[in-house]
């Protein structure tokens, strides 16, 4: 299934790594995924609306953006991608938007604050094409059939 609700799937990506960034276009684009990229924490936050001074959400709704998944790297100078997730889960209108993190990085606990966060997973980089189909499943909220290492099943 490539749509949801009859709108092509929009996944907002956000990494400093240009080849990174390209990595994750490719991937889903095969998958027949909107894919919109981004360098770091503070762009993404004004692609969504949430920029320093703006009225939360206000841009997502003027200009009709819509975003199924974010996808945003851990390690990122400025703003970590933890960061980045609090400041969604902190928004009354991105809230609900699933947010994955990945990092090259195995680190547990950092692994668990971005699941207390509100992540909904925490995925290792390289990503794979295997990878894509968790974070479809993310995307139209059906994430009892997800199978991961770091999935949550919700």
């Amino acid at each position: 299934m490539d749509e949801y609700d009859g709108e092509e799937l929009h996944v907002l990506a956000v990494d400093d790594s240009v080849i990174d960034r390209k990595l994750v276009e490719t991937l889903l684009k095969k998958s027949s995924c909107k894919v919109t990229t981004v360098e770091n924490g503070l762009r993404a936050l004004e692609y969504l609306g949430l920029g320093a001074g703006e009225d939360h959400g206000s841009a997502f709704r003027s200009h009709g953006v819509k975003v199924n998944l974010i996808i945003s790297d851990y390690s990122m100078p400025g703003m970590t991608g933890y960061e980045l997730l609090k400041k969604i889960k902190e928004s009354s209108t991105m809230k609900e938007i699933p947010v994955v993190i990945v990092s090259s990085d195995n680190i547990p606990t950092r692994i668990n604050k971005c699941l207390e966060e509100g992540a909904q997973e925490f995925m290792l980089k390289p990503l794979q094409q295997s990878d894509v189909k968790k974070l479809r499943c993310h995307m139209m909220n059906i994430n009892k059939s997800c199978s991961g290492r770091f999935c949550l099943g919700r």
